[in-house]
């Protein structure tokens, strides 16, 4: 064996930090003894009652600490998709974000044959080469490298690099890996280029970045019907063929939200590609007359804008479903041949052709994201299922709906979460398997009912059952920042912007743990680019004010106030501006417009200028009052940065154990 040295110093300076799973206790205990044999510190959390706010603080100071973080991988890390283990590799890959390029400090240890290509760990760990110690056993070559890595003198390996920890077998698969052809070898970059462009977005906005390999994006099909009366058809089509895709494992699917921006637009698919993160781009049209049924539909590579599929379906209008799985089908069997995607899973067949397309002009009437448009859409997800009770996606849309026309005060507060807590029991009553199903109950037990416990648990279950799902990443994340994990919350958060670049939502949620963690020049950031992507969605200038205020720009804050809309709370954000700059007359008239015009639903808007005012006994009278309205706002209380100024009132804590929040 060579000399794994390679005039590196051999002196360990540092600690090591060995996470690992349960089942795999014996194996890290064996690792630790051995490295500590060497003089080498190690940090291995031995407690069988792990969680707390204590253990949580203390496990993020030894990561934040160490000098390597070794997270020890094998079938049980794979099976569990949750698990403290899990929290510590999201810890530290928030941490390596911080740190200086080339810098040492993963070093991934494989314990049993889990695979490198396809496991399910953070990206960054697919750029490191993997150390494999069957079931723990440590050779002096293991405990050398250690120290080589703690003396700052020689870094990870990078995946493909030469290095003599490696077993025979992967020494042959390397040997293989140089026959691969060169543009493989730079697709392989272009990936790591992408998982670095997106932990940096918060600061970029929607990048022009490389795309992952294996990523592609639906665009939204164009209605060439004669009557120009097939949009929800064609909508429809895109988003199916969309939805069976996603259910390929090693395909990366960018979400509706954000491929659906693009509709009827003249696009550069090469800019799409860049912009979406998308390898791959799907497009295609639909033309319908009486019975039949034309679809075209084609697979583009965004980086040269070659053709690499196209097809012509010719069929009556009842094969609808059919043509879908044999798109779907072919552009698959295309992404095989090029960059070897799974196979495709197994779809639920759908009964009833009428029942589906009420589903699909349902899906459209959402596309609004108004009261109307969330109101015939319930209509529809309602008829749908009249014809087809079994039909899982109406029910769980119909859900979705009703949770939006409650959540955004469209119906009264206690009406509206109840009818959507009954729609969610009978989509759960359906499939009680369905990820999304369980997300909705999430948002309702954190928003309306105050059950913080009650709605991560639903999200938990809901990202074990879809984790790739946006909109379950949307809630879940939502639920992280209501109890106050912002580290967590902007983990899933992200991981769901990856997915859905263009989604308003994620970045209205992260900009809430930016400012919450005092990183106010990226909340402003991220605030703009809720802007950027979506010019008229509700509270956005309210909240980039806000944000604007904490950095006391107060003329810009004020700006932004006069900006907002009365239903997004301008008389709230004017009241609290013109506070600011000294002009008290004018933030009383505004908080007296705001007290006439809400106090009967909006009693929070009213306690925020008064705690942002310094008046902490009106600022609790309106909590209280708030409370007994079950204002719906009063989820946002941990979140909102004027409510900050009540935690040294005893009565903070208080109105906390209220709301069953943590303190």
């Amino acid at each position: 064996m060579g000399d794994i040295s390679a005039g590196c110093a051999a002196t360990p300076s540092g600690a090591v930090f060995l996470s690992y799973a349960s089942e795999d206790s014996e194996a890290a205990a064996g690792i630790a003894e051995a490295l500590k044999a060497a003089g080498i510190e190690v940090w291995l959390d031995k407690s069988e009652l792990r969680g707390g706010d204590v253990w949580d603080r203390r496990i993020r100071q030894q990561i934040h600490d160490c000098t390597l973080f070794l997270p020890i991988i094998s079938g049980h890390t794979e099976t569990r998709l949750e698990g403290y283990f899990r929290r510590e590799w999201r810890v530290a890959i928030d941490r390596l974000q911080d740190m200086d390029e080339g810098k040492p400090f993963l070093v991934p240890v494989a314990v049993d044959g889990t695979r490198e290509r396809g496991a399910h760990v953070p990206e960054a760990f697919h750029h490191i080469q993997w150390t494999r110690l069957p079931d723990g056993r440590v050779s002096p070559e293991f405990v050398e490298r250690i120290a080589t890595l703690l003396s700052g003198s020689c870094s990870p390996a990078a995946p493909g690099a030469l290095t003599e920890l490696a077993t025979t077998p992967q020494r042959a698969r390397r040997r293989h890996n140089r026959l691969i052809p060169i543009f493989v070898v730079a697709l392989a970059a272009i990936g790591t280029a992408t998982w670095v462009a997106w932990n940096r977005y918060v600061l970029q906005g929607p990048v022009a970045s490389a795309a992952a390999e294996k990523s592609v994006a639906v665009l939204p099909f164009v209605d060439m019907s004669e009557k120009k009366d097939q949009e929800y058809f064609a909508d429809g089509m895109a988003e199916e063929v969309l939805d069976i895709l996603a259910g390929v494992p090693s395909i990366k699917v960018i979400a509706r939200t954000s491929s659906f921006q693009f509709k009827n637009r003249s696009v550069d698919l090469r800019s799409v590609g860049s912009t979406l993160g998308a390898a791959y781009v799907v497009e295609g049209s639909v033309r319908k007359a009486g019975n039949q049924l034309r679809v075209t539909a084609q697979l583009v590579g965004t980086k040269d804008g070659l053709h690499m599929w196209s097809e012509t379906y010719d069929e009556s209008s009842g094969d609808v479903l059919s043509i879908q799985g044999r798109i779907a089908a072919s552009i698959v069997r295309a992404l095989q041949v090029t960059i070897g995607a799974d196979d495709l899973p197994a779809r639920p067949i759908l009964k009833n052709p009428e029942s589906y397309d009420l589903y699909l002009r349902g899906r459209h009437a959402m596309d609004r994201f108004d009261k109307a448009g969330f109101e015939s859409a319930a209509g529809y997800f309602q008829q749908a299922l009249e014809r087809d009770p079994t039909f899982v996606r109406a029910a769980e849309w119909l859900a979705v709906a009703h949770e939006f026309l409650a959540e955004w005060g469209f119906v009264p507060v206690r009406e509206g979460y109840e009818r959507a807590r009954a729609s969610v029991k009978g989509a759960l009553e359906l499939d009680p398997q369905s990820g999304l199903a369980h997300s909705i109950l999430c948002t309702i037990e954190a928003v309306y009912d105050w059950d913080s416990a009650g709605a991560l648990q639903e999200c938990t279950r809901a990202l074990a059952l879809e984790p790739r799902n946006p909109q379950v990443l949307l809630y879940a994340g939502q639920a992280e920042d209501i109890v106050g994990n912002w580290g967590e919350a902007e983990h899933l958060l992200n991981a769901g912007v990856a997915l859905d670049p263009l989604f308003a939502g994620f970045h209205v949620l992260i900009g809430i743990a930016d400012e919450q963690t005092g990183r106010f020049a990226e909340a402003e950031q991220r605030r703009r680019l809720v802007l950027k992507i979506s010019p008229s969605y509700v509270r956005a200038h309210y909240e980039l004010g806000t944000t604007l205020l904490a950095e006391k720009k107060l003329e810009a804050a004020l700006e932004e106030m006069l900006k907002e809309t009365p239903d997004g709370g301008r008389d709230a954000g004017l009241a609290m501006a013109y506070h600011a700059l000294g002009r008290e007359a004018e933030s009383d008239a505004a908080l007296d417009r705001l007290v006439k015009e809400r106090a009967d639903d909006m009693a929070s808007w009213v306690a925020e200028v008064h705690a942002f005012r310094g008046d902490h006994d009106q600022a609790f009278a309106w909590l209280d009052r708030a409370y007994q309205q079950r204002d719906v706002n009063l989820w946002l209380f941990k979140t909102v940065l004027a409510f900050n100024n009540l935690k040294s009132d005893p009565r903070y804590k208080v109105f906390l154990a209220k709301l069953n929040l943590p303190a």
